[in-house]
C-alpha cells in the first residue's frame, strides 16, 4: 500500500498526539474530590458521639475568633522569617514570634508551587494538580466547596485587596475588593502600594469579619533578581511595618468579654535560589505560617517552629470561625490552636474533622475500610462516645481527664493517617494507560525511522505492507494476546484505569492497531536491514537495492536518539535529562573528530589527487597555506566545541539534585563582580555582531549594530551592567525605552528579511536573495534573544553562534554529511543548549520576568510569547539555523554544480538526483568523497 510522504507524516503526527495524550492521562492523576455535587452545610454536621443515647449537640461548636486577618506575602520563604536574617528582615515579626502570643510553623506547600493552585489549596484544603499551572494564566471561577463560600454563606463580611486571582476565583464573594495584576513582574512597588493604601481606612471600620491581603512585590523581586537581591530586605521591612500596623490596630480594638482576633502571616509558596517557583525544592515548598492571637500562650523565648501541611490551615480556619470544613479538604486541624479550649470542645473539633476526612476517604477509595486511619477514627469515635456518657453524667474524676486525653491522641493519629492516605492518592499513576501510550508512541517512532529513507526518496512515497500484515497469522495471535492482557489487567486492577473505562469497540481498535503496527515494523525491518547488511566507517549512501549502509555516526545518532527516548521512562532521567544530552553531545564531538581525522590523515593521498585534478580544471582557488589552515581549523572544531560545552555546563547549575550549588552565573551576578559582567557582556555582543552580520545586507548590518548597543543600554538601565560613564549613584529603571528601541530594530531586520524572501519567491527566482532573506530573519531572531537573555547568559548565545559557524564551515560542508545526519545533529545541539541556558524540566526554572521586557503593563499575548521564546531559544535558534543552512547549501550546489554535472533538482520532492530515482540523496547530489576511500 503506497502512501504519499506528506500523508504518511500527517498520519504519524496525529497518532503520536493521541499516544502522548493517553500517556499524559495516566501520568497526571485526577485530584481527590468528593462525589457529592453539593457543598457542606451546618445542618449536615454529625452529632457528638454518645454511647447509649443520642446527643443534643449536632451543630458546630462556638467559633474561637471574632475577626481574622490573613496577610499573604507571595513567595515568602521560611528562612526569611525563621532564618538567621529574620531579625534583620522582619524585626517586629520575630519579636512577636519569640516573645508574643503566637504559634509558628513551617507549612509545606505541595507542587506545583504556583500562585493559583496554592490559593485553591488554602481555600479548599485540596491538593491541586499540575493542570492548574496552565489555568494559572486565566483562572476560572472556583465552583468547588471552599472556605470563602462557606464564610459568605454564613453571613461573614469579607474584604480583599491584592492579587486579582482571588477576584477571578471568587467573584461576588467579597463585600469590597481591589485586585492588582500578578503577572507584571517588573513592578514591585505600586503593586503593593495599591494594597496598603486601603489599610488605614479598613482597620478603622467594624463592618467586616475577614480581611485578606495578598502582597505580590516580594515575588516580583524574586523573578527579577533572585532571593539574594539587595531589594529583598527593604521589601521585607515594608511587610514587617504593615504587620505591625495591623497587629497594633487589632490589639487596640480588643474588648473584654468578646471573642479574640486572629492574625495570620503566611506565604503561598517559597522561592528557589534563582528567584522562581513552581517546583518541589525545599526553598520553594517551605513557607512560614505565623498565627498571632491573645488566645495563645505568651512565649518566653524563640522555639523551633513545627511542621504542618499548608492545607491544614483550611480546616483550622473553618473550625475557628465556626464554619463547616470544605468537602474536599485533605488537611487536619492544627492542634496548637485548640489547646486553650475545653477538652469537650477539642474532641468535638477533632470529631468534625475526622468525620469529614472519613467521608472523603469513602468517596475516593473503594477499599476504604482497609485504611488504618479509617479504623483508628472508628475506634476513637467509639471511645469518644463513652467519654461523653461519663461527662454528661457529671463525672469529674481524673480518670475522665486521662481518658479524654487518650481519645484526643487517638483522634490526632487517625486524622494524620487519613490525611496522609488521601494526599498519597495524588501520587498514584495510571500505569496501564501510561504503558499503552508509550507502546503506541514507540511503535510509531520506529515505523517513522524505518520508513524515512523511502519517504525522502525521489518518489516521495512510502510502501507500507498493511494488507500483508493484516492477513498474517502473527497479527491475529497478537490481537488475542493483547486482548487477554487487557482483560487480565482490568479485572485485577485495584484502582480504576482510564483505558479500562473505554468501550470495547475503542479497545479492540487500539489492540488491532498495535498488533498491525508491530507486524508492519517487522516487515519494514526485514526490508531495510536484510541479512548481510554491513556497517561502514563512512557516511551513509543509498545503494541500488534501496539498502542503506550505516556509518559509526549513523549508529550513534540512531542509538542516542532512541536511547534518550527510552530513558524518559525513568523519573530520575527526566529530572536530570541535561546529563543525558551532555553525554550524547560529548560523544558526538568525539565521533565527528574521528571522521575529521579520517578525512585529513588516513586519506591524504586521495586529497592530493583531488588537488591535482582541481588545478587541471582551473577550479582550484586555494593556496597550499589556506588548505593547511582549513585542515587545522577543521581538526580544532570538535575539541573547541567540547571546551565550549564544558564551560557552559559550569555557567548554570540545572536539574534537581545539584541545582542549589553555586555556579558561574551566580558569581557573575553578584554586585562585587558587576565590572567583570559588564566587560563580558560587551565582548559577547561584539562577537555576536561579527558572527551574524556576514550574510546580511548593509541596512540590516546597521540595524543589528544599533540593536546590540540598545541591548547593552537596556541591561545598564535595569542595573545588570555598567556604562563606562555611568555614575555609581544612578538609580535603576525598568529599561522600557531601551527595550522598545531594540524592538524597533528587530522588526526592521525581520521586515528586510521577509521582503527579500518574498521577492525571491514572487518577483525573481534569485537563490542568493532567498538565502540572504532567511539569514536576515535569523539575525533578527538572534537580536531579540540577546535582549531577552540575562546578562550572564550572553556567553551561551555567543557559543551557540560560534559553534554553528565552525560546524557549518568546516564539518558539515567538508565531510559532506547528508540532511538526515545534519538534522539530528542540530536537534542534539538544540536540546543541549536548552539546558545550557539554565532550564530544566522543573517549571521553577522558567524565567517569566522576560515576558515584560519593554512593557509597562501586563499584556497576555506578548508576555506569553516572549517568555516562551526566551525559554526555548536554544532549540529554536538551532532549528532556524538548520533551515537556513540547508537552503543555502541546496542553492549553492544547484548554482555551481547542478548544470555542469547534469544534476537535476526535483522541486516537488526537494531532492537532487542524477536521472535515476533509485540513487537519491536527501538534499545534496552524490558527490565524490575522496576521503571515504576503502
Amino acid at each position: 500500500m503506497k502512501v504519499r510522504s506528506s500523508v504518511f507524516a500527517s498520519f504519524i503526527l496525529i497518532l503520536e498526539v493521541l499516544g502522548v495524550a493517553l500517556f499524559l492521562r495516566g501520568f497526571f492523576p485526577v485530584p481527590v474530590k468528593s462525589s457529592l455535587s453539593s457543598k457542606n452545610k451546618l445542618s449536615d454536621l454529625p452529632p457528638e458521639p454518645l454511647t447509649g443515647g443520642s446527643s443534643n449537640t449536632s451543630g458546630a461548636p462556638k467559633p474561637l475568633f471574632k475577626r481574622v486577618v490573613v496577610m499573604l506575602v507571595d513567595a515568602l520563604r521560611e528562612d526569611f522569617v525563621f532564618g538567621p536574617n529574620g531579625p534583620m528582615f522582619l524585626p517586629y515579626t520575630r519579636h512577636v514570634i519569640e516573645r508574643g502570643s503566637s504559634l509558628s510553623f513551617v507549612a509545606k506547600a505541595r507542587p506545583p508551587t504556583v500562585t493559583m493552585p496554592r490559593i485553591k489549596a488554602l481555600t479548599t484544603g485540596s491538593i491541586p494538580g499540575f493542570i492548574d499551572v496552565v489555568m494559572n494564566l486565566n483562572s476560572p471561577a472556583l465552583s468547588e466547596d471552599n472556605l470563602i463560600w462557606q464564610a459568605k454563606t454564613a453571613g461573614k463580611k469579607i474584604i480583599f485587596y491584592g492579587d486579582d486571582t482571588w477576584v477571578r476565583l471568587f467573584p461576588k464573594h467579597f463585600m469590597e475588593h481591589d485586585g492588582t495584576t500578578s503577572f507584571f513582574v517588573s513592578d514591585y512597588t505600586e503593586v503593593d502600594n495599591n494594597v496598603t493604601r486601603h489599610l488605614d481606612s479598613t482597620l478603622k471600620r467594624d463592618d467586616w469579619d475577614i480581611l485578606i491581603l495578598h502582597y505580590l512585590g516580594l515575588d516580583h523581586i524574586g523573578h527579577i533578581s533572585g532571593p539574594h537581591s539587595s531589594l529583598i530586605q527593604p521589601k521585607l521591612l515594608e511587610m514587617d511595618d504593615i504587620l505591625k500596623k495591623i497587629h497594633g490596630s487589632l490589639v487596640s480594638k480588643e474588648a473584654d468579654g468578646s471573642l479574640p482576633y486572629l492574625l495570620v502571616l503566611c506565604g503561598d509558596h517559597g522561592m528557589s535560589e534563582t528567584g522562581s517557583h513552581g517546583g518541589s525544592s525545599e526553598p520553594e515548598i517551605n513557607t512560614p505560617l505565623v498565627l498571632i492571637s491573645p488566645i495563645f500562650k505568651r512565649k518566653a523565648e524563640m522555639e523551633k517552629p513545627g511542621v504542618v501541611e499548608q492545607v491544614d490551615l483550611t480546616p483550622t480556619l473553618a473550625l475557628g470561625l465556626g464554619l463547616p470544613i470544605s468537602q474536599n479538604s485533605v488537611g487536619h486541624v492544627i492542634p496548637g490552636v485548640l489547646e486553650e479550649s475545653s477538652l469537650r470542645e477539642q474532641l468535638r473539633f477533632l470529631h468534625l474533622n475526622g468525620h469529614q476526612l472519613s467521608c472523603l476517604l469513602k468517596d475516593s477509595t473503594p477499599e476504604y475500610q482497609k485504611e488504618a486511619g479509617f479504623e483508628q477514627f472508628r475506634v476513637a469515635e467509639k471511645a469518644h462516645g463513652g467519654w461523653m456518657k461519663l461527662y454528661l453524667e457529671g463525672n469529674t474524676s481524673e480518670v475522665l481527664t486521662n481518658m479524654g486525653k487518650k481519645v484526643l491522641k487517638q483522634y490526632l493519629e487517625a486524622l494524620a493517617a487519613m490525611s496522609s492516605a488521601l494526599s498519597k492518592q495524588l501520587g498514584k499513576y495510571d500505569m496501564y494507560s501510561m504503558i499503552a501510550g508509550m507502546v503506541f508512541v514507540f511503535q510509531l517512532l520506529l515505523v517513522l525511522l524505518l520508513a524515512m529513507p523511502e519517504a525522502l526518496s525521489g518518489s516521495a512515497s512510502v510502501d507500507l505492507p498493511v494488507l500483508s500484515s493484516l492477513l498474517s497469522l502473527p497479527f491475529y495471535l497478537l490481537c488475542l494476546f493483547l486482548a487477554s492482557v487487557h482483560v487480565l489487567v482490568c479485572t485485577s486492577a485495584e484502582s480504576s484505569c482510564y483505558f479500562c473505562s473505554l468501550s470495547w469497540g475503542l479497545v479492540f481498535a487500539a489492540v488491532a492497531f498495535s498488533s498491525a503496527m508491530f507486524c508492519i515494523l517487522i516487515s519494514l525491518a526485514r526490508r531495510r536491514l536484510p541479512d548481510g547488511s554491513q556497517f561502514h566507517g563512512k557516511s551513509s549512501q543509498s545503494s541500488s537495492g534501496g539498502e542503506w549502509m550505516l556509518s559509526e555516526l549513523d549508529v550513534l545518532l540512531l542509538a542516542g536518539t532512541v536511547g534518550h527516548t527510552l530513558s524518559l521512562a525513568a523519573s530520575s532521567f527526566v529530572e536530570e535529562e541535561h546529563q543525558t544530552w551532555y553525554f550524547l553531545l560529548n560523544t558526538l564531538c568525539l565521533t565527528v573528530f574521528q571522521d575529521v581525522c579520517r578525512k585529513y590523515f588516513r586519506e591524504q593521498r586521495d586529497e592530493e589527487e583531488q588537488i591535482i585534478l582541481s588545478k587541471k580544471s582551473q577550479t582550484f582557488s586555494h593556496s597550499g597555506s589556506e588548505m593547511c589552515s582549513e585542515k587545522w581549523l577543521a581538526l580544532a572544531t570538535p575539541p573547541f566545541t567540547l571546551l565550549c560545552c564544558r564551560l557552559l555546563r559550569s555557567l548554570n547549575q540545572t536539574g534537581v539534585q545539584w541545582a542549589h550549588l553555586p555556579d558561574v552565573g551566580h558569581w557573575l551576578n553578584s554586585s562585587e563582580h558587576k565590572v567583570i559582567l559588564s566587560l563580558l557582556s560587551a565582548f559577547c555582543l561584539v562577537l555576536i555582531y561579527l558572527l551574524v552580520q556576514r550574510r546580511c545586507s548593509w541596512v540590516s548590518k546597521v540595524a543589528l549594530a544599533f540593536g546590540l548597543v540598545g541591548v547593552y543600554s537596556y541591561r545598564a538601565a535595569v542595573g545588570n551592567v555598567l556604562f563606562p560613564w555611568q555614575h555609581s549613584s544612578r538609580t535603576t529603571s525598568k529599561g522600557t525605552v531601551e527595550a522598545r528601541f531594540v524592538y524597533v530594530f528587530v522588526l526592521g531586520i525581520l521586515f528586510s528579511g521577509t521582503k527579500d524572501l518574498l521577492r525571491s519567491q514572487i518577483i525573481t527566482a534569485d537563490s542568493k536573495l532567498k538565502s540572504r532573506g532567511l539569514w536576515e530573519i535569523y539575525s533578527g531572531l538572534v537580536l531579540l534573544v540577546s535582549l531577552l537573555f540575562r546578562a550572564h547568559n550572553l556567553p551561551v548565545l555567543c557559543c551557540c553562534l560560534l559553534i554553528q559557524t565552525l560546524m557549518a564551515q568546516f564539518i558539515w560542508k567538508k565531510l559532506h554529511y547528508d540532511a538526515a545526519q545534519t538534522t539530528i545533529m542540530h536537534y542534539w545541539f538544540g536540546q543541549a543548549f536548552f539546558y545550557f541556558q539554565g532550564n530544566s524540566n522543573n517549571i521553577a526554572t522558567v524565567d517569566i520576568s522576560v515576558g515584560f521586557v519593554g512593557l509597562e503593563s501586563y499584556v497576555e499575548a506578548p508576555a506569553v510569547f516572549l517568555t516562551a521564546l526566551s525559554t526555548y531559544a536554544g532549540p529554536l535558534l538551532w532549528a532556524c539555523h538548520l533551515v537556513c543552512y540547508l537552503s543555502s547549501e541546496r542553492d549553492r550546489t544547484y548554482n555551481h554544480q547542478g548544470h555542469k554535472n547534469g544534476t537535476i533538482w526535483s522541486g516537488s520532492t526537494g531532492l537532487f538526483h542524477n536521472g535515476n530515482t533509485q540513487n537519491t540523496r536527501p538534499y545534496l547530489p552524490v558527490e565524490t568523497r575522496p576521503w571515504s576511500h576503502q
